[in-house]
């Protein structure tokens, strides 16, 4: 029997983002970038161990876990018969609307709906949720939206009662007060290979006498979203809030498309698809309101301009396509405040992609004369690293806060003024409930103090973790007895963050070259349709260069009198595909993940394409899951080896950039 086609908790937030996709949602022949394992969107961001953590609050709650409609619906109104209860996943159905709520908190005729998020907040009331002018802050909507929604159903539900609304969040300026309270909330595989968190019977009432989690009323919020229904956000002719929701819910129930109202959010659009193996809704939507054909959908369109923000208005003059836009349309009316002296400012890059798009030039451009000039003031050897990090919700020690940032792992290779490549140095720390960052920065500085080499790094990350593990040696209380050697190799490899008031140094006299900001300025090809990203400037690169093709064709990569590799043996990054192009070396490597679906492995892998690694990244979920999950040993191992390789090619990838431009200048 097919489950009723109610509007969710999920399939509102859906909706929210753009209607039309209610008809493309939960459809197998319908391309779908999102994971498909909701439990593992919410492993990547910490959801999972927040939502956890938040029933340890309320003792005594009662979970509802059946996943039949009715049978929630009837368990919940059962407990809600007593004069006081908390319920979890607490579900209530109204009209075709139905939710599951995270904690109800029912005290007569009070209820207290809250729902848990792994969004962090530093304000006293919800005031933070505002502009200054008093609307909600667009950072913020989406989960206004969430709550006042369920709000809404419950309210309707149960006239009854008094409902109030309410978020908990992680509060970080809340210090843990215990040590290991992270892994006390465990990723485990029950029957049916069904995930579920698992709480150590361990956990302690000192573990949560100190509340890293906060919960603050936004009743006044959700009249806001009632009062508005945003012209941004078109279901059609409605008569506010109500009206909005039974146009929703009346359309997914009868598996009927809400016409579609293109604009910048297509460009992240899950429903796309390519291939042609799978349906795409994203091409469905500009056939139907543009009438594009299948060719149209070869000509890069004004989704694709890099930094580029009037997309919706142009396109509502119906200017889609790169090749239609012209000067004027990208033209800022006054010069933009820093932008740099030398190379491609932003309006000359973006002109650069339209130019080549319209011509089909698919020729790199490369700036030389400003490239040598760089590399004429840089020392060797050079020095390129990679870091990559995590900010755990639930801290791992005492006295650090929600979503405090953990340095796990760093690659770094070196090139010498003949062009000799060495990976020379890794470090990875994935031991469960230890704070890696003294011991990741002690590696680094003992890898880069042994010559004065130029040092790069790959856009801001690594600058802005070098800065925050910095004010932690300056914060630790604990004796720390390398703390100011620490600190003072930090200062000479980094620079303050703008705008941050507790950065007070100057920028030392090995300030990491960002190697992001010489591709900005100094290059652009058409193959990365815009990004900078290093996935995709990486492939883009060996693509075309011919210096590269014949170097890394050959297994020098790892070999005996070759170049040096901790992670790779007799390696070749060059291979061509069935159309004899050069493929991504990305590609090559081995899958974080072995259990999960194919298709959630290729969605996790994507995470790699994105300008920062964000919470959902590969690198993150993998540490995630080797912080929370129990696994065998060689898994474990096998996914440590994976993370290396990871680490070491991106290290590599900006080598290859390097020497890619150092031949031009030959």
């Amino acid at each position: 029997m097919s489950q009723p086609r109610y509007l969710t908790k999920s399939r509102f937030k859906i909706a929210m983002q753009c209607p039309t996709k209610l008809f493309y949602t939960n459809k197998a022949e319908y391309a779908n970038s999102k994971l498909d394992d909701p439990f593992l969107a919410a492993l990547a961001d910490g959801g999972f161990q927040v939502g956890e953590l938040a029933k340890c609050y309320f003792p005594g709650g009662v979970e509802v876990s059946t996943l039949d409609y009715d049978e929630s619906v009837r368990q919940t109104e059962e407990l809600l018969k007593r004069e006081s209860v908390t319920i979890f996943e607490g579900a209530f159905r109204y009209e075709n609307f139905f939710i599951r709520a995270d904690v109800v908190v029912k005290n007569g005729n009070a209820i207290e709906l809250i729902e848990v998020k792994a969004k962090s907040c530093d304000f006293d009331d919800e005031t933070g949720c505002h502009n200054k002018n008093g609307s909600i802050s667009s950072n913020w909507k989406p989960y206004i939206e969430d709550v006042a929604f369920q709000k809404y159903v419950v309210r309707n539900a149960h006239p009854e009662f008094k409902v109030t609304a309410h978020l908990m969040l992680s509060d970080k300026t809340s210090l843990c007060g215990t040590d290991g309270l992270n892994q006390k909330f465990r990723l485990v595989t029950g029957e049916n290979n069904r995930k579920r968190v698992e709480v150590s019977n361990e956990l302690t009432d000192a573990d949560l006498e100190t509340k890293i989690l906060r919960q603050i009323c936004v009743d006044a919020s959700c009249e806001k979203i009632y009062a508005e229904v945003e012209e941004t956000r078109p279901v059609g002719r409605v008569q506010g809030y109500a009206d909005m929701l039974n146009t929703l819910s009346q359309h997914y129930a009868a598996d009927t498309k809400i016409p579609p109202v293109p604009g910048t959010i297509c460009s992240n659009c899950e429903f796309q698809d390519d291939s042609g193996e799978a349906k795409s809704g994203f091409r469905e939507c500009w056939t139907e309101i543009y009438k594009w054909s299948d060719k149209d959908f070869d000509d890069a369109s004004i989704l694709d301009l890099w930094n580029f923000s009037r997309k919706d208005e142009l396109m509502a003059a119906g200017k889609l396509k790169l090749s239609q836009l012209l000067p004027d349309d990208i033209a800022p009316k006054t010069k933009p405040k820093g932008e740099p002296k030398a190379g491609l400012s932003t309006t000359d890059r973006q002109w650069e992609q339209i130019q080549k798009a319209t011509n089909r030039d698919e020729t790199p451009y490369v700036d030389l004369e400003n490239l040598k000039q760089e590399f004429g003031s840089w020392a060797y050897p050079l020095h390129f690293i990679d870091f990559e990090t995590a900010a755990p919700v639930i801290p791992f020690q005492r006295g650090r806060r929600p979503y405090e940032g953990v340095a796990f792992q760093f690659s770094h290779h070196t090139v010498d003024e003949q062009g000799r490549i060495e990976h020379c140095g890794e470090f990875l720390h994935t031991t469960r409930g230890t704070f890696p960052n003294y011991d990741f920065i002690r590696e680094l500085k003992r890898q880069l103090e042994c010559d004065r080499g130029t040092v790069f790094r790959y856009h801001s990350h690594e600058n802005s973790y070098l800065c925050a593990i910095r004010q932690q040696l300056l914060n630790d209380a604990s004796d720390i007895a390398d703390r100011d050697e620490l600190v003072a190799f930090i200062e000479t490899i980094s620079k303050p963050r703008d705008k941050n008031p507790i950065d007070t140094w100057q920028a030392g006299p090995r300030n990491m070259v960002d190697l992001f900001e010489l591709v900005k300025r100094y290059y652009y090809h058409p193959a990365t349709r815009g990004s900078i990203s290093l996935k995709y400037v990486l492939p883009a690169v060996l693509g075309t260069s011919k210096f590269l093709q014949e170097k890394y064709s050959q297994p020098i990569y790892g070999a005996d009198g070759g170049i040096k590799s901790l992670n790779f043996k007799d390696w070749s990054w060059v291979v061509r595909d069935e159309t004899a192009s050069v493929g991504d070396p990305y590609r090559l490597l081995e899958p974080l993940f072995t259990d999960e679906s194919e298709h959630d492995i290729a969605i996790i892998h994507s995470a790699w394409y994105d300008e920062v690694i964000r919470d959902g990244g590969a690198a993150m979920t993998a540490y995630a899951k080797l912080q929370f999950q129990e696994m065998p040993p060689e898994i474990r191992t096998a996914m440590n080896r994976a993370l290396k390789r990871y680490c070491e090619l991106d290290t590599l990838a900006m080598v290859m950039i390097y020497e890619a431009w150092r031949a031009e200048l030959r």
